[in-house]
């Protein structure tokens, strides 16, 4: 949860995770639409996936892997993950690099090396990182790179006169910690797509993505034209903009203009990734986490504001 969330947002969904699933048995055990539904509202959702997978196959090793190189055989973990869990879990030496720990390192050495992101960094970082690394407590040490990271060691206004290590720190002295690490700006790329709210009889029209997706399998969302075989152009022309909302995915910046329509050319659909959903049942299905916010938003408003 904590690989693309705040500790702050992590926090209540975290508490209902466990409640539903306190162990790798009870999770292998779930059905998948039983587990997404529990991570509703954490984005990224191959990573609830890839859990999901993990624990299934947790459950038939024993005993369980207490390496970094029996964690990562597993779904979804990588390098940084592995040495997480074997560090703090099982005291094995292995030395956690994310983005915090590639900034400390950065600046303690200087380190003035073009990276071309966060990942290349981590990666080229990681060998300094297991020489530093505290042998006989490398969980507590780990746990405590990323504290200093986090609470000290900023990206921009890093608290250097209060910094434990400041005496080591070649960044420090040259007086210009935050030119370091040196990353590549990252490119983000704008895009622009419209989605189409249709009721009917108290009832939902949306799209559910295919199982085989690579991004949102089995998600729920407002449909797009497309969806529903229509041109852009003739949703824009003929109806309400409702809400125009902004989300963010990777490297991609996607501005959302949902456009109300009160009639379909096509009133029955055939397809099954198009359904109707009763308005007093959406907590029942799982929906993506920006569309989960638009929508009760606009189910509570009962009109359309395109400022919002």
């Amino acid at each position: 949860m904590l690989q693309q969330t705040q500790v702050k947002t992590m926090l209540p969904y975290f508490a209902r995770w466990l409640a539903a699933f306190p162990d790798f048995p009870s999770l292998a055990s779930a059905g998948e639409e039983v587990v997404l539904k529990q991570w509703e509202g954490l984005g990224y959702y191959s990573r609830a996936r890839n859990l999901h997978k993990l624990a299934k196959t947790w459950v038939t090793l024993d005993p369980p892997p207490t390496d970094t190189e029996g964690w990562q055989a597993l779904p979804g973990v990588g390098p940084y993950t592995a040495a997480a869990v074997v560090s703090m879990t099982f005291g094995t030496p292995a030395a956690c690099v994310d983005g915090n720990v590639v900034r400390i390192l950065a600046r303690l050495t200087a380190d003035s090396t073009p990276f071309r992101d966060s990942a290349s960094a981590a990666k080229a970082l990681r060998p300094l990182a297991e020489q530093l690394l505290s042998r006989s407590n490398p969980g507590d040490h780990n746990q405590a790179m990323m504290e200093l990271g986090a609470t000290v060691c900023h990206r921009q206004s890093p608290l250097c006169l209060t910094c434990p290590v400041r005496r080591f720190c070649r960044a420090s002295r040259q007086g210009e910690p935050e030119a370091f690490p040196r990353l590549a700006a990252k490119k983000i790329e704008q895009r622009s797509v419209v989605r189409v709210w249709h009721e009917k009889a108290g009832r939902l029209l949306l799209h559910r993505a295919h199982e085989q997706a690579k991004r949102l399998a089995n998600l729920h969302e407002l449909p797009t034209p497309l969806h529903l075989g229509l041109d852009e152009e003739s949703v824009t022309a003929g109806s309400t903009l409702m809400a125009v909302k902004k989300r963010g995915i990777t490297r991609y910046a996607i501005t959302e203009s949902i456009y109300r329509m009160e009639a379909l050319p096509t009133p029955e659909f055939t397809s099954s990734e198009l359904v109707w959903v009763n308005l007093a049942q959406l907590e029942s299905i799982t929906l993506s986490g920006p569309h989960k916010r638009w929508i009760g938003e606009l189910v509570g408003k009962g009109g359309p504001d395109p400022a919002r």
